[in-house]
């Protein structure tokens, strides 16, 4: 293992240790009630940036893929996804045009240039089948401000307007842009009541009050 998978390996346990049955059941709610209907069972997903693998845990789809360097991800997505231990920048190990989704929550932000960010979605494009969508989720600078480099480990300060300006220019067309969507984070120790999410994804008007993170969704043409 090189230096970044120990850090990363490292960060994960020092924030998230403890907390894993509640993060998963986090996913399982955002998966089930939010995010099903942007993919279908029958695709071909790629979780970027998988972290302990929760999404791909929760969603159904044919067949899934986690990409993440940090080496915890592999047994924790068994099963479930296939791994792939890799540099999101450097040439993915898929084919052209292979999936029909790419799911990205909460690490752009960890990327260490925008340089990064940029060869991260030109990859995203190329193994992205045309009419196949990319999903990005994540921290808006916008309303977190100085809090957003609370993480050691946060480079790039990203908006919602942003990213979406960037997959632009990547070649996507982006579909939808909700600049307040989840609250901001779970590390912290801080746990809500599960009911609470389920309650907040039905009330959108509540989300402009609460939301602190981007949900930018784009295809490729």
């Amino acid at each position: 293992m090189d230096k970044r998978s120990i850090d990363l390996q490292q960060e994960y346990k020092q924030r998230f240790q403890g907390a894993d049955s509640y993060r998963d059941s986090v996913w399982k709610i955002l998966c089930e009630k939010f995010f099903f209907k942007y993919i279908s069972p029958n695709d071909v997903l790629l979780d970027l940036g998988a972290g302990w693998g929760e999404f791909s845990r929760n969603i159904k789809a044919k067949k899934k893929y986690a990409m993440d360097l940090n080496p915890d991800c592999g047994s924790r997505v068994a099963g479930h996804s296939i791994f792939l231990m890799q540099d999101c920048s450097e040439t993915w190990q898929l084919e052209d045009c292979s999936l029909d989704v790419v799911f990205t929550s909460n690490f752009l932000e960890h990327l260490s240039s925008k340089n990064l960010v940029d060869k991260t979605l030109l990859e995203a494009f190329r193994c992205l089948k045309p009419g196949g969508k990319i999903i990005c989720l994540g921290p808006n600078i916008k309303f977190i401000n100085g809090s957003y480099w609370d993480y050691w480990d946060h480079f790039i300060p990203i908006s919602g307007e942003s990213i979406a300006e960037c997959l632009n220019l990547r070649g996507f067309c982006v579909d939808e842009k909700i600049d307040r969507f989840l609250p901001y984070t779970m590390s912290g120790g801080k746990q809500p009541p599960l009911i609470a999410l389920s309650i907040y994804l039905r009330l959108p008007f509540v989300w402009k009050f609460f939301g602190k993170q981007f949900l930018v969704v784009a295809q490729k043409p």
